[in-house]
């Protein structure tokens, strides 16, 4: 199977379960395959907006019926908590749109959005717009990666596996050293 069939076989669910999970690399990488033709940008777009308003507002419901127990058996989380609480103060609907955006608390912030006063149809209004948001400029993003990559290098197609490889690695070692350095503060 070459790179293509792969990326146009398997790239929409990719782009659905990694956005679901944490995915601002798998997102850039949409848009970068679908400046090359692989993909389409309108449906990159869609389906990574679709995957984390979803799993935004199933955090946001499981902090509002289990939250308060989560943060007591979880220590890293509860550190976490009250960086949220400062920011949810002063900035509720900034916070509410933007946290998808703050590194290391994508997960964390609609979690303790439910276990706080937050009503929940802010909160789903505000995901709606936030997801929307973020879901447009990482797509965009990889899209103007590609573009810029394909103005620098002129055979872009000799080097395209390299640099699918290299940004997929490359995602995956962030999610890796994240991932255990969590672990370890945990522990």
């Amino acid at each position: 199977m070459s790179l293509e069939e792969l990326i146009s076989t398997y790239g929409y669910t990719a782009i659905a379960i990694g956005t679901f999970l944490e995915g601002e690399t798998i997102l850039l990488l949409g848009g970068f395959a679908a400046h090359r033709g692989y993909l389409e940008l309108i449906w990159v777009i869609g389906i990574a907006f679709l995957a984390t308003f979803l799993n935004c507002q199933l955090l946001f419901y499981f902090g509002l019926t289990k939250g308060t127990g989560i943060l007591e058996k979880r220590p890293n989380l509860k550190r976490k908590s009250e960086k949220v609480i400062a920011l949810l103060n002063k900035h509720q609907t900034l916070l509410i749109l933007g946290f998808r955006f703050l590194y290391g608390l994508r997960t964390a912030t609609p979690l303790l959005l439910g276990a706080s006063n937050v009503p929940s149809f802010r909160f789903l209004i505000l995901n709606l717009l936030g997801a929307l948001i973020w879901s447009i400029v990482f797509g965009v993003m990889g899209y103007m990666f590609g573009h810029t990559i394909e103005l620098i290098i002129d055979d872009i197609e000799y080097y395209e596996i390299w640099l699918f490889l290299g940004l997929a690695i490359m995602g995956i070692s962030i999610w890796c050293i994240y991932f255990f350095n969590k672990k370890k503060s945990i522990s």
